[in-house]
């Protein structure tokens, strides 16, 4: 077994000093995709990627014991959590922004439709996303994989234990639902 496996096997059963070490032998990789994530999003938050990896990690410890298998299984967890972190952050910045839960009010409409939605595009994903989780769980994991942690077909169909095709075939769905959510 090599050393990351130990760890994994550690950190089920809630050993908090495995998930630091895993986080530390994989820390390069953890930076790749929260580097990836923010190059989408970098006008939206002040938050760079270590800051980013390293409240991935406090959200780790926070649960306690993980039930993650493999290290590609790990990183597709940690994508997750650091899509959830950004959305947080967007909807924090965007409260603030507006004043906090204060009704918004204008008194010409063209001024509230001239204003840019900054982090809206990032929330309105965000429901797009849950909607899809809600309906398809497997589409959404895809697109927190492939679009989020930027894994390959091969990465994804060894994580979710299915063929390289079928993982194609729900990119494809996944995207269709996404492109007919954000319409709305």
């Amino acid at each position: 077994m090599s050393n990351l496996t130990l760890l994994l096997t550690a950190a089920k059963s809630g050993d908090q000093q495995a998930i630091g070490q895993i986080f530390s032998l994989l820390y390069p990789e953890l930076k790749a995709v929260a580097r990836a994530r923010l190059r989408r999003s970098m006008r939206l938050t002040m938050m760079d990627t270590t800051m980013l990896v390293h409240e991935c990690f406090l959200r780790f410890l926070k649960l306690g014991s993980v039930q993650l298998e493999n290290r590609t299984h790990f990183l597709a967890y940690a994508a997750h959590v650091i899509r959830t972190v950004i959305v947080d952050i967007v909807r924090h910045e965007q409260a603030d922004k507006r004043g906090g839960s204060d009704p918004h009010q204008t008194l010409d409409t063209a001024v509230a439709e001239s204003v840019p939605a900054d982090g809206a595009d990032v929330i309105d994903v965000a429901g797009a996303l849950e909607a899809l989780s809600a309906t398809d769980p497997r589409l959404a994991s895809v697109v927190e994989m492939r679009y989020f942690a930027g894994f390959s077909e091969a990465e994804i169909a060894q994580v979710m234990g299915v063929s390289e095709r079928t993982v194609r075939r729900d990119w494809t769905k996944a995207r269709a639902f996404l492109m007919l959510a954000l319409q709305r």
